[in-house]
């Protein structure tokens, strides 16, 4: 921590239209040196937003300026809809990242997709990090995409009535 608390100045909220540009710029700089990243990641969002393929979506504020960002779409479980939904991307900017706002978007996300009905949620991404929210690799699920069976992870609120491929909205991977 470097002194900051994410309660002072910075409040997660809906994502409004107006959000939307400097969305993509917070999406686009925090996915700017990540490893795993195709720099296609603000235009995943875009897309998947023109297509209604977000479910749900929130943004962390300084102010009224966009510091971070979380997206949730429907996943299919073996084919079916489950109700169960996809985190992703998660994105905090550079010089706000390491300050707890991207667990604060996870948190209001995830409690947001429970009040819902949810009956679960996938993430692909790093273990150490996600297992703080309970998510952990669930063998009954398998990523449709070829990733080590590690990252990817899943956190049950209800008992699984699907189980098998998981695949997330037609649009990762095609934009």
């Amino acid at each position: 921590m470097n002194g900051f608390h994410p309660a002072a100045g910075v409040s997660v909220r809906a994502v409004e239209a107006a959000d939307h540009a400097a969305i993509a710029t917070v999406v686009d700089t925090a996915f700017a040196a990540a490893a795993h990243a195709d720099g296609t990641e603000a235009a995943l969002v875009a897309e998947l937003r023109a297509a209604g393929g977000i479910a749900c979506e929130w943004v962390a504020v300084e102010g009224t300026a966009p510091v971070g960002h979380i997206a949730f779409s429907a996943v299919t479980l073996d084919g079916r809809d489950c109700n169960w939904f996809g985190l992703a991307p998660l994105a905090v900017a550079p010089a706000y990242q390491g300050r707890g706002i991207g667990a604060r978007l996870v948190r209001t996300g995830l409690a947001a997709l429970q009040a819902r009905g949810a009956g679960g949620c996938v993430v692909l991404g790093e273990p150490a990090y996600y297992a703080r929210f309970g998510f952990a690799a669930l063998p009954v699920l398998v990523c449709a995409w070829p990733v080590p069976p590690q990252y990817f992870q899943a956190l049950a609120w209800q008992p699984l009535a699907c189980a098998g491929i998981v695949r997330y909205h037609p649009l990762f991977g095609s934009v």
